[in-house]
């Protein structure tokens, strides 16, 4: 509660007191002191599995404290990326935030299934009004219905399963639903629409089309967004209805985790070809979003925890690198592979932090991915050894196009910026710093989790 009270009382200081360096100094303080206070407090939580702070239909556990915190700095680092912005547009877009962090919060706070839908679905509408109101493509129209017909397609059954569930039991509070015996009429097609919507915003292979059209029409905050915490709410929703229908998901996992395994190998050759910059980073969430799929429904705690940590490490990872995308593209108004070359000969401490994140993408060592793609292989050697060649044959695809997303962008010769010297403010540097050091403390202290 105090890390959303400091946070809350800096948006409306930051509209008081729009100077920028002033502002600078101000959210770099703010977000250190927000951060560590709720490290301490996350970090004297002795609870793994069980909820606490339970007030009627809310409560919170472990997992979804990790989600409140990555929700928290992310938008806090938002607000990082749209310094230059006049009064007048930083006013609203700040209200546009506050609207998409409590639709957040919320949803990780609910323990009943109706508000977890409805806030489920109340995250769309900021995110859709950031695509078309900060969007500069005429393309951005079409991606927002995208989002909007992909989400809704998959919603209408999952509410048809959720009332159900009420006209059965009558309580849908999941503490309650844990612990009841499903004996009524479930099916595969049934377990299959309480998942659907989950899959849909990870998303995985075959309903993915989305988001790469989302990301590429989105502004820098709404990619950053997009990618660090909302592709997240699928997850989570994996895992919690996973406590419900335990039986019935294990019943039916290994033709889930065949489809989707093939499909992330698809979607990483589909990597290996892109030129455009900002879909090649957005075809890689696809792929680490089938990565946490895999290790959320393999059932192991080991192999939960390690979805968990690539939930996390994948949030800040692909924010910063959309991030570093987008302070090349305001130089070079281009996104793609061919006019961004050779950016190491203009910008070498930005080139240093693009080697950094995509060391970390790629799950090289010091990184949470490592630790978390580690656990995922120890686990799906362990269900079974076939399963094991695929999470290989992936992770050696993931360094594949991830060296030559790195290699292309940053080597080479650039012969269309001769006079490039529009160099990197301390605001981006400070961003990706602010990227970095959560992403390494809990690297440090992997016990936390």
């Amino acid at each position: 509660m105090m890390g959303i009270i400091m946070y809350l009382f800096s948006l409306f200081l930051m509209i008081y007191l729009y100077e920028k360096y002033l502002l600078m100094m101000f959210i770099q303080n703010l977000l250190f002191v927000l951060f560590f206070l709720i490290i301490i407090y996350f970090i004297n939580l002795n609870f793994y599995n069980y909820w606490m702070m339970i007030y009627m239909d809310y409560g919170v556990d472990k997992i979804s404290l990790l989600m409140i915190m990555l929700s928290l700095w992310i938008l806090s680092l938002m607000m990082l990326s749209v310094l230059n912005m006049k009064n007048y547009y930083f006013v609203i877009l700040i209200f546009q935030k506050l609207g998409l962090l409590l639709s957040l919060i919320m949803f990780f706070f609910s323990m009943d299934l109706i508000s977890f839908y409805l806030f489920f679905e109340i995250s769309l509408i900021p995110i859709f009004m950031m695509i078309l109101g900060w969007g500069v493509q005429p393309e951005r129209l079409q991606a927002g219905i995208y989002m909007i017909i992909y989400t809704l397609f998959a919603s209408l059954p999952f509410l048809m399963i959720l009332l159900m569930l009420k006209f059965n039991f009558f309580v849908i509070n999941m503490l309650y639903l844990i612990n009841m015996n499903m004996n009524f009429y479930l099916n595969f097609f049934m377990v299959f629409m309480v998942i659907f919507v989950f899959l849909v915003k990870l998303p995985i292979y075959f309903v993915h089309l989305w988001l790469p059209k989302a990301h590429v029409e989105a502004p820098i905050f709404g990619s950053m967004i997009l990618a660090g915490v909302l592709l997240k709410l699928g997850g989570y929703g994996i895992i919690r209805f996973m406590m419900i229908f335990l039986k019935y998901f294990y019943s039916y996992n290994l033709y889930f985790l065949s489809f989707v395994l093939v499909g992330s190998m698809n979607i990483s050759i589909m990597c290996i070809r892109q030129i455009d910059l900002k879909m090649l980073i957005a075809y890689s969430s696809v792929v680490h979003m089938g990565f946490m799929f895999v290790g959320i429904y393999l059932f192991y705690e080991l192999s939960i925890l390690s979805g968990v940590m690539m939930m996390i490490s994948h949030g800040l990872c692909s924010s910063a690198m959309f991030c570093m995308l987008n302070f090349s593209y305001k130089r070079s108004s281009s996104r793609s592979l061919l006019i961004n070359k050779g950016m190491i000969q203009y910008f070498p401490i930005m080139s240093m932090w693009w080697f950094i994140f995509c060391s970390m993408n790629m799950a090289a060592p010091p990184s949470l991915n490592l630790v978390s793609e580690i656990y995922l292989m120890i686990c799906m050697y362990k269900y079974s050894e076939w399963l094991f060649l695929y999470i290989f044959v992936l992770s050696f695809f993931g360094g594949v196009y991830t060296i030559y997303l790195y290699s292309y962008s940053q080597h080479g010769k650039n012969y269309l910026f001769k006079n490039f010297f529009n160099f990197n403010s301390i605001d981006e540097y400070l961003l990706m710093i602010l990227h970095f050091i959560p992403m390494m403390f809990m690297f440090l202290n992997l016990w936390i989790f």
